[in-house]
């Protein structure tokens, strides 16, 4: 009887600790599974390459090393071409099928709003998307971690400082028509108000467009002497080159949609001046800073080619997951990476991130952006972290 009685409580240990084991997909005793949704082959296609080297060359880097408490990362990557509808299937394919542990650094807010549902059924955290929207920790999620300062922020907080300097007494906008450009001027519209200033003149043109001459006009006829910039690449270069072709040269300020190398490798000299908000800086091989020119020469060696912002995006995003996961231990489940999370503060690094820091109510790791100018074709910082 004793034997039948241990026999059947050692078969409901089993069974209870493959419940246990099957309850916690995508960690085993020697691997974790990360997945991540790129953009690989649609409009944002170079960032989306910049960002899956970035988080390859930290997941090659902690590899070597023996993994986080003994477990190597397995990084599995789906392309979503910028298409929401492409982003579900993706997140479906690695939720449901690939059984990752975490999705991480995924791109693109239309993207993660589609996604975000099918992973939070399954329990799966939304860790440090990369976009600067509010919806990715507003409404709370005990499953959200975003790192980006929001574009509504950076503005809120940088533009009356670079106002203030340029002594600038009508501020304009063209913007996007879309949640994007409108989270700029909301930013813009409130910064101003802490001045008891408004914007003068508003112009918006659809995603998409390529001539941007009567929105210039209609500035420059405003009188305009600083202009706020709701564009990402193209639209920055337009904008730009259309001024400088008819003599406006206001002073511009873009956000960090704006903060790429592809603005002046695509624009030339015209978009010398601009500035833009940003975290981290673009890493260049022969930077002053030693540590970003070796890190920037290590992923050249690699990969072959220059480094640029989105590059250390991908980088940081893995590398702030990992020290997460050596914090919650060998035990690694959402609950234990959560917990580690509500207590985490991440110093500065290399690149000059701001510190963030995260808890229990609080899934933004810093609000705050810093300017930085196009001089001489590359970007340089011009200030300090701003606050409000």
């Amino acid at each position: 009887m004793n034997r039948h009685v241990m026999a059947a409580a050692a078969a409901a240990l089993a069974l209870a600790g493959g419940a246990a084991l099957a309850q916690q997909q995508g960690v085993s005793k020697n691997e974790i599974v990360l997945g991540s949704i790129q953009d690989l082959s649609g409009p944002l296609a170079g960032f989306g390459k910049q960002l899956r080297l970035g988080m390859m060359l930290r997941v090659d880097e902690v590899n070597e090393q023996g993994g986080v408490n003994g477990r190597k990362i397995k990084l599995l990557f789906e392309d979503s071409g910028y298409d929401p509808k492409k982003a579900v299937l993706a997140a479906q394919k690695l939720v449901n099928q690939d059984k990752i542990f975490m999705m991480v650094g995924h791109i693109g807010t239309a993207q993660n709003m589609a996604a975000m549902p099918v992973q939070f059924e399954k329990n799966v955290i939304n860790f440090f998307p990369v976009t600067a929207a509010r919806e990715m920790y507003e409404p709370f999620n005990r499953l959200k971690f975003a790192f980006a300062a929001t574009y509504y922020d950076q503005m809120r907080m940088t533009l009356p400082k670079l106002v203030r300097e340029k002594a600038a007494k009508k501020v304009c906008t063209i913007y996007q028509d879309d949640e994007f450009g409108n989270e700029v001027v909301r930013g813009a519209e409130d910064g101003l108000k802490t001045m008891n200033m408004s914007l003068v003149e508003k112009t918006s043109f659809k995603r998409g467009a390529t001539d941007f001459s009567s929105q210039v006009a209609k500035m420059k006829a405003a009188g305009c002497d600083f202009v706020v910039l709701g564009t990402i690449i193209r639209e920055t270069i337009g904008t730009i080159g259309e001024s400088r072709k008819t003599g406006f040269n206001p002073t511009f300020l873009g956000s960090s949609a704006a903060y790429t190398d592809l603005i002046h490798r695509l624009g030339g000299k015209a978009m010398d001046g601009l500035y833009a908000t940003m975290t981290v800086q673009n890493p260049y091989t022969d930077d002053s800073s030693q540590q970003i020119s070796f890190w920037a020469k290590k992923y050249k060696t690699k990969f072959n080619e220059d480094p640029a912002v989105f590059s250390v995006y991908g980088y940081l995003v893995i590398d702030s997951f990992i020290q997460a996961a050596r914090k919650a231990g060998a035990n690694l489940t959402t609950d234990t990476f959560i917990k580690a999370m509500d207590t985490m503060v991440y110093p500065p690094d290399i690149f000059g991130s701001a510190e963030a820091t995260f808890g229990p109510q609080k899934r933004l790791g810093s609000n705050l952006s810093r300017l930085s100018q196009l001089q001489d074709g590359r970007w340089k910082a011009v200030s300090d972290y701003v606050k409000p």
